[in-house]
């Protein structure tokens, strides 16, 4: 069985404010000296057969239709 990672963040461009409004937050949570806090999704995806070339150009095809929206997010892909 392949097991892969798919890490999705917004471009640095891009303005995260779910990553603002957390940083906003600890400080008033006692954690101090935070500079910034950038959110992100993650997906584990698991397919049958081994974790090949084939395998892993699957899962980048599912990362660029339909887990990142590469306009505004980049994907960074691992197998496990």
């Amino acid at each position: 069985m392949a097991r892969f990672i798919v890490e999705v963040m917004l471009k640095p461009e891009i303005l995260d404010s779910q990553g603002q409004a957390v940083a906003r937050a600890l400080p008033r949570l006692g954690f101090e000296g935070v500079t910034e806090v950038r959110q992100g999704k993650r997906f584990e995806i698991e397919l049958e057969g081994p974790a090949d070339e084939a395998a892993t150009e699957r899962v980048r095809k599912m990362a660029e239709t339909l887990l990142a929206n590469p306009v505004i997010e980049t994907f960074e892909l691992r197998a496990e």
